[in-house]
């Protein structure tokens, strides 16, 4: 009773991520209460966030009933089950089996997945078809195993579809050589290989590709670069000699104008809580919640190394229990402030990942500037901004997710990717169709990267209503009668029957979150703007077993009445999962969006078309969307901004 008291009140707000003590401290309730056999794997332990309305009630010394979510999977039954324990109270409020889902993937099934791939001597005898025979230098990817079929349900066991690869030395690229042609089917429950494919031998490629600096300087590999890494940089030094301009306050910020609450989950990683702006002295909510909801990554290869790669990153494994541990010099650069996470083990253990989360400002050019040209006065403002940062390690890929703050009211969402990207072999002299070939006998498969965000809107308050707004010229006529004219066409989303939108940039579409309440002194709605990033289309035929999976991927758009129950855009069991669930489900209940408290869905693409350029590793790609103030403040909110401090003032 000491240890869950002392967890419950080492925080101080109800949004505070779980502490090492409270989640073994729930481990703990659950393995009393419920008597856990051998089998009972802890897959999450996550705070179960207090509902809206008491969040916003809250008041600092407020008593506080923390809670946590749980899931698990019980090996020997087969089965996923669900709890939910006070920690005040040390008891077991809620407890339900969740049949016919798979859970996501732990840290430790991967890693016992690839021994036992290793010591499965069909795949042996395949890899010494290929003329392997030292298995210690082979590297296996635990890819989920998607759906293609009714034998892949989730109520017919739990599986992974493996690949293979082949290092060179012990420090080289291991994504380098990539076995083609051969896919296992793993039973995770028995840790056991039941099925082996292999449809035939395709050289392994020869070539190391080490992007490490000893491995450019070695004169082998990269001929390009007879001298090894560049040595004509200097060094780049970001000193605040006041300090920052940020305060971190337990899991709160503040900064400039700004002020919002940092969050961490095993499945989202990075959250925001109570985003809002001070305005005139009132402290003015934007967001509840915001987080990333869903990754989706099809592939474009019909090979069948290759068809069945759609994952699911977050709902089949999690970007929290990926996140890395950020070094300074290295993913942030300058005054840095970091927040370290806590997930658990499979028993039910505490996992601190030091440094997960960065906090630091930036320098980001002019904000704005005039120049009176006949008095030669120019006034500038210098922009900055506030960031914070994590990075996932996802298999080959690495992900950074960045949320910007800037001073003039504006959000900002970014998603890097790099890495390496997720290859193929091919016989020499063969060019891939599907793909393009990054070096001798290696090939990356076309393929996409699909994001939703899920934004728990709060703009200036809970009664929201989205308008799509459209710009559009208008036909020659007494309305248009030089043929330059255009207007914006605004059009509210109603219910959400009619809230499944797609990026248009011939009419420039965007969309307003607006608050018909409050209106401006000029008697417009208050309102922020969605300013939305790529929205490529899906490329799969609409009967493929992997858009039924992920349905939110066909719209850049949705609007959801809030339930604090859906979170994932996808569904909360998206393994193994034959479709339909999340989004598609949600919209049939066709509730009514106008002046309600309401959640919009963003959904946006990186298109991969490989290039040799992203070979061996792949260079930054960055993707994202913004929300932009639109009528939210009567002027320019930067306006009080200091001018530079430069001993010539401009």
């Amino acid at each position: 009773m000491q240890t869950a008291d002392r967890a419950a009140t080492s925080v101080g707000h109800p949004l505070d991520p779980l502490t090492g003590e409270e989640i073994e401290a729930a481990s703990r309730v659950l393995k009393r209460a419920r008597a856990l056999g051998e089998g009972a794997r802890f897959v999450s332990i996550s705070l179960r966030e207090p509902a809206k309305e008491q969040v916003l009630a809250y008041r600092p010394g407020d008593a506080l009933d923390r809670q946590a979510h749980v899931v698990l999977r019980d090996r020997e039954r087969r089965q996923v089950q669900e709890a939910v324990v006070s920690l005040s109270r040390e008891e077991v409020l809620d407890w339900r089996e969740v049949p016919g889902v798979q859970a996501p993937l732990t840290v430790e099934e991967i890693v016992a997945a690839e021994e036992a791939v290793r010591r499965d001597p069909r795949w042996q005898a395949a890899m010494r078809r290929r003329g392997v025979e030292d298995f210690g230098q082979t590297m296996i990817d635990t890819w989920p195993l998607g759906y293609n079929g009714p034998e892949d349900h989730p109520e017919r066991g739990r599986f992974l579809r493996p690949l293979t690869w082949v290092r060179s030395g012990p420090d080289d690229n291991a994504y380098a050589r990539p076995v083609e042609g051969l896919v296992v089917r793993l039973d995770l429950d028995r840790m056991e290989v039941v099925e082996v494919e292999d449809h035939g031998v395709v050289p392994i490629p020869p070539h190391p590709s080490n992007y490490t600096s000893d491995g450019i300087a070695a004169p082998d590999n990269y001929p390009r670069f007879p001298g090894g890494p560049r040595r004509d940089l200097r060094p780049i030094e970001i000193i605040q000699p006041q300090g920052t301009s940020f305060e971190l306050t337990g899991n709160l910020i503040r900064w400039q104008k700004w002020q919002l609450r940092v969050g961490f989950t095993p499945r989202e990683g990075l959250v925001l809580h109570t985003v809002a702006y001070e305005d005139g002295g009132r402290l003015r909510p934007i967001l509840y919640r915001a987080s990333l909801s869903e990754m989706f990554i099809p592939y474009g290869d019909p090979r069948p190394t290759h068809y069945r790669k759609n994952v699911f990153d977050m709902g089949e494994a999690g970007i929290g229990v990926m996140a890395n541990s950020l070094e300074l010099g290295c993913d942030c650069l300058g005054e840095i402030r970091y927040l370290d996470a806590w997930l658990n083990d499979q028993d039910g253990r505490a996992v601190r990942i030091p440094n997960a989360i960065c906090l630091h400002e930036e320098d980001q050019g002019v904000l704005w500037k005039h120049t009176d040209f006949r008095s030669g006065r120019a006034e500038v403002r210098r922009s900055r901004r506030l960031v914070l940062s994590m990075f996932a390690t996802v298999g080959n890929y690495d992900y950074g997710y960045y949320w910007y703050l800037y001073p003039d009211g504006t959000l900002e969402y970014e998603v890097r990717l790099t890495g390496v990207i997720s290859n193929g072999a091919l016989p020499p002299g063969e060019r891939p169709r599907h793909g393009t070939l990054v070096a001798p006998g290696v090939y990356g498969p076309h393929h996409q990267h699909i994001f939703c965000v899920r934004l728990d809107m709060m703009v200036d308050g809970l009664r929201n209503t989205v308008v799509e707004c459209d710009s559009v010229a208008l036909p020659p006529g007494p309305d248009n009668p030089h043929g330059n004219a255009w207007e914006v066409r605004s059009t509210p989303i109603r219910r959400e029957s009619e809230a499944c939108r797609t990026v248009e940039p011939g009419v420039a579409r965007f969309w307003r979150i607006e608050n018909r309440s409050r209106p401006t002194v000029l008697g417009d709605p208050v309102a922020y703007r969605l300013e939305p990033g790529p929205g490529t289309p899906l490329l799969y035929q609409p009967e493929a077993h992997a858009i039924r999976r992920a349905g939110f991927a066909t719209a850049n758009l949705w609007v959801t009445a809030y339930d604090p129950g859906q979170r994932f855009a996808a569904g909360d069991y998206p393994y193994q999962h034959p479709g339909g669930a999340g989004l598609p489900e949600w919209v049939k209940a066709d509730r009514p969006l106008e002046d309600a408290d309401i959640v919009v869905w963003h959904t946006f693409v990186a298109h991969h078309v490989v290039r040799p350029e992203d070979w061996p590793v792949m260079p930054a790609t960055r993707v994202g969307f913004q929300l932009r103030p639109s009528g939210f403040f009567d002027g320019n909110p930067a306006l009080d901004l200091p001018p530079p401090n430069h001993p010539d003032h401009c």
